[in-house]
């Protein structure tokens, strides 16, 4: 008998994922590497654990694994990013012949992606790069997927790829094909770029309720009254992680202070600075997870200059409003620089496409990921779109209130701030530039433009 797909490594998300094939009826082989003491028969121990994995061969020898899979071979490799999977191809490329088809489903950088689609390409081999969201329970249940590569390579994978990923609520997969090269690793990148802010603005508003001394039920109540406009998994995981208790203390208030991150929201910030494209939220949340590292930096700091707190006035709905105006600039950042990115590679990315395999299956699927399906066929900037005017005008003046309390008092809400930045940016005609252009002119003779010049002309003025 042999298998129609080929999964390797059997770590929580590895697992997860064969356990979804599996229960979609799909014949699969699962391969774990063998490590002395650390790591022996994990394969077979997955399958006497799981039930959808009975019918599964399972191996801990490449050779025999590979000889398991009917051909041309078909192999998912669900194991850690970086240097590991270089290692992985380099054992397995003895084994595979021209046609087979290996895709990454790991959080790897685009352009390592692009490497190892090129190299794999000059032995007749495919490589697709899949972008896989919802984590653990996501890739069990359905997850959102996000493949790229050649077309052919995709054809090939893509019936047991839609097979298991989530469905929207007209029962579409949560998986399209996203373009050419590593753009699927990349529109992931950006995903969790726009997940970091997500978390960071539920964060802030966690921060500005709790410094208006409301106990984790009555945050949690609020946080509740939101969802009829606000509804997303974010939202809904932040109600249930503030009432969870262990013998009646709250576990929230039991956590280090201390966000930690994996790396494709760095990967996010530099990818943004490279594009040349403002996206300032994503770098905002990064590095309030770096600052919130500095645990014993910011007790020193916290003795050496006292908080002064005034009273914040500030109403639930003002904070709900500031939430969501916020949220609508952090999606239009998000899907403007993967429209730029792609613009440059040309890589052909439809942005109501990606909206609509995240809908579900994935960590920021959303009510607000819902409507942008449909309103970023009709307008690709969001901001300039009119159906999303009258939040934005509402929830401005709230916005700006929410930053000058958080100011006031003292509270760190570096994403709050960076759109109240952003927007006050992006809709001034006449910025201050042309004084930091004349500087630069000064003292490094780099020339300027003049208003009103269509000729596009330099000048240079003798300071």
């Amino acid at each position: 008998m042999k298998s129609s797909l080929g999964i390797i490594g059997m770590g929580v998300m590895g697992t997860s994922l064969a356990r979804n094939f599996g229960r979609n009826k799909h014949t699969i082989s699962i391969y774990n590497r063998h490590v002395e003491g650390k790591e022996e028969k994990v394969a077979e121990r997955r399958k006497d654990t799981y039930d959808e994995l009975s019918d599964a061969q399972v191996f801990d020898d490449l050779q025999k694994f590979i000889i398991s899979l009917e051909r041309p071979r078909k192999l998912i490799l669900m194991v850690n990013a970086g240097a590991t999977i270089d290692l992985v191809l380099d054992k397995l490329i003895s084994f595979l012949a021209p046609g087979d088809l290996v895709v990454d489903g790991g959080n790897s950088h685009f352009e390592d992606t692009q490497h190892r689609m090129e190299s794999l390409k000059r032995k007749g081999i495919y490589f697709i790069g899949a972008g896989i969201s919802g984590g653990e329970e996501g890739a069990l249940m359905g997850p959102s997927i996000m493949p790229s590569g050649e077309q052919e390579a995709y054809a090939m994978i893509a019936p047991f790829l839609e097979g298991i990923a989530a469905k929207d609520k007209q029962g579409n997969p949560c998986c399209t094909y996203v373009g050419e090269q590593g753009s699927g690793h990349f529109v992931k990148m950006i995903h969790n770029g726009i997940e970091y802010v997500e978390m960071q603005l539920l964060a802030e508003c966690y921060s500005l309720l709790r410094a208006q001394q409301l106990s984790n039920e009555a945050m949690a109540s609020v946080f509740e009254s939101w969802l009829p406009e606000s509804k997303s998994y974010l939202l809904e995981i932040t109600i249930h992680i503030l009432r969870k208790k262990e013998a009646g203390v709250a576990i929230l208030d039991t956590i280090l202070d201390q966000a930690e991150n994996k790396g494709t929201g760095k990967w996010s910030a530099q990818t943004i600075v490279d594009s040349g494209f403002p996206g300032t939220l994503i770098p905002a949340a990064l590095f309030a997870r770096y600052l919130s590292y500095f645990k014993g930096k910011r007790g020193e700091m916290a003795q050496l200059f006292l908080t002064k707190k005034a009273a914040i006035s500030l109403s639930t709905e003002e904070l709900k409003a500031a939430y969501q105006l916020s949220r609508i600039i952090n999606h239009h950042q998000g899907f403007s620089i993967i429209e730029q990115v792609a613009k440059q590679h040309k890589w052909g990315v439809s942005s109501s496409e990606i909206a609509q395999i995240w809908t579900e299956g994935c960590i920021i699927k959303s009510s607000l990921m819902q409507e942008l399906v449909i309103l970023l066929k009709e307008e690709s900037d969001l901001l300039k779109n009119k159906s999303l005017n009258a939040t934005i005008t509402h929830g401005f003046p709230a916005l700006k209130k929410v930053v000058v309390q958080g100011i006031d008092n003292e509270i760190h809400i570096p994403c709050f701030s960076e759109a109240v930045n952003y927007f006050n940016g992006i809709k001034t005609t006449y910025s201050s530039a042309n004084l930091i252009q004349a500087q630069r002119d000064f003292f490094g003779a780099h020339t300027y433009q003049k208003i009103n010049d269509p000729s596009g002309k330099r000048f240079h003025t003798m300071w």
